[in-house]
């Protein structure tokens, strides 16, 4: 049986990203960018607007307020590039142009149940909040993962991530610190029905 992890890169104040920053808000380090290397073989989920997204980057499309892409840009959207990747999509025209990306249109939710219980290894979310949102809701997610860069993008920041979430309890299972103040906490997730203090009459 496969498991399922959802992965997020985030600022402390729970933005996927901020206007005008660069990939991992500038502030990746070497320890973990060599963690990054390490990572097992994963097969990436994703919804229409991170595959619009990041197949415009291996393209070549540079992002707003770049004029170029980073050596580690460049490495992680070629590890991307290389890794299968399954695109929930009723927008999207096959075929897909980006290297070993599955286009599925049936429910995302159903699919990846049946992936779960047919296959092995590891599948993970890549940004795609609703899909993430989705699987998490229905019961699916084994693992929630989240990377948090030292900065606070209050002004500036996009994609807020936890907005429309259910309540969850979380129990950790995994921290690490890496050099430059990166945060690394993953947890069990489990989806609250209602707070645990509010008791049904």
């Amino acid at each position: 049986m496969s498991e399922l992890l959802v992965d997020f890169i985030t600022s402390l104040d729970g933005y996927a990203s901020g206007e005008g920053w660069p990939g991992f808000w500038g502030l990746e380090s070497p320890e973990y960018l060599a963690w990054l290397g390490e990572q097992p073989e994963v097969t990436y989920l994703m919804g229409t607007n991170t595959y619009r997204l990041m197949s415009g980057f291996a393209a070549g499309e540079v992002p707003t307020g770049q004029d170029e892409f980073r050596p580690e840009e460049e490495a992680s959207v070629d590890e991307l590039s290389q890794a299968p990747k399954v695109v929930f999509s009723s927008s999207l025209e096959e075929p897909l142009k980006w290297a070993n990306s599955t286009l599925v249109r049936d429910d995302a939710v159903e699919t990846v149940r049946a992936m779960k219980s047919s296959g092995t290894g590891l599948l993970s979310t890549i940004g795609s909040l609703s899909l993430s949102r989705s699987l998490l809701r229905a019961g699916l997610v084994d693992r929630f993962r989240v990377v948090m860069f030292p900065v606070i993008t209050g002004a500036t920041g996009e994609e807020r991530i936890y907005d429309g979430y259910p309540d969850v309890a979380l129990e950790m299972i995994e921290h690490r610190t890496f050099d430059g103040g990166i945060q690394l906490v993953e947890y069990k997730p489990r989806v609250l029905e209602h707070p645990p203090l509010d008791v049904p009459a």
